[in-house]
């Protein structure tokens, strides 16, 4: 077999509080091949978001980083996040108004890592960039390039966010909620297009998001993630018909079901999550699992579907 495009093991990750250290990730592991589609899900506030930022290598100072490996093709990320970022791994984010520079032309914004990445000169780089406008879908392209980003609506400016962080054509692209702020028309061409990039140009996908329905769609793997610890990964397929560990049921059962016909009550997991800065050495889930028994308090090996 191949070695994975991207592969972490062991990641765990601690930031400074006056409280403590939180332990923000521990122990997180997770590989994807070239072309493959990993979902990444959980509440908020599990270390999704954290995960994406580390691989980045956009940590603040106040974060502490472990690793045994966080490999990205040949490359260890800890020391080569800089360089990869916006010219072999790609980053949407959730929110496109926050994303995009409100002083500043969006084509000039999509030209801008070609121009730092590609060496191209500004001319080339904003034809281009009217150019992967256009092929994310966006009517009139060239009028879009010399718009600003408050002048486009929602769906156009993730678009054009989409648009800056293919333009160097990168292997892989992190996808952090990068749905979660629009509405649910312009979701589903959103999640079209992402669909066709993927099919048209191979780039493996780390999908973020608390949408297990948006996962089961464009992923073919996913990792549960639960208070910074991974609690169950393998096939979506699997995995979403027969979820092994209680909080992935939990978070099944707290779907919205079209199938189930009538009004159904959503089934919201009890409880919150639990303090990282002080974190259990047996099952994080326990204080809100209604299975919980003997034996959770003890660390808990992961077990694949």
């Amino acid at each position: 077999m191949s070695a994975p495009l991207l592969e972490v093991a062991g990641l765990s990750l601690a930031y400074a509080t006056r409280r403590g250290a939180v332990q923000a990730l521990q122990g997180v592991s997770l590989a994807i091949p070239r072309g493959g589609a990993m979902g990444l899900v959980g509440e908020s506030g599990s270390g999704k978001s954290s995960l994406v930022l580390a691989l980045l290598g956009l940590l603040g100072k106040g974060a502490s980083l472990s690793a045994e490996r966080m490999r990205f093709a040949e490359d260890d990320l800890r020391a080569a996040a800089a360089r990869l970022r916006g010219a072999r791994i790609g980053t949407v984010f959730q929110d496109p108004a926050g994303a995009l520079n409100p002083a500043l032309r969006v084509g000039l914004q999509v030209a801008e890592p070609l121009m730092q990445h590609r060496g191209l000169a500004p001319r080339a780089a904003l034809a281009r960039a009217v150019e992967l406008l256009g092929e994310m879908g966006l009517p009139r392209p060239a009028e879009v390039a010399e718009a600003y980003p408050h002048q486009l609506s929602g769906g156009m400016k993730q678009r054009a966010v989409i648009a800056t962080a293919l333009a160097c054509e990168p292997e892989l692209l992190l996808l952090d909620e990068p749905t979660t702020a629009l509405d649910v028309t312009v979701e589903a061409q959103i999640l079209d297009l992402l669909e066709r990039l993927r099919r048209e140009r191979g780039v493996a996908m780390l999908l973020v998001s608390h949408n297990l329905g948006i996962v089961d769609r464009l992923c073919e793997e996913v990792t549960v993630l639960y208070a910074g610890r991974v609690v169950e990964q393998g096939p979506v397929q699997a995995l979403l018909s027969a979820p092994l560990h209680p909080y992935t049921r939990g978070l099944l059962a707290a779907l919205p079901r079209a199938d189930r016909g009538g009004m159904q009550r959503l089934r919201p997991i009890p409880g919150s999550l639990p303090d990282l800065t002080r974190p259990d050495p047996g099952c994080h889930f326990r204080p809100r699992c209604p299975f919980a028994a003997p034996g959770c308090e003890a660390p808990q090996a992961l077990r694949p579907a």
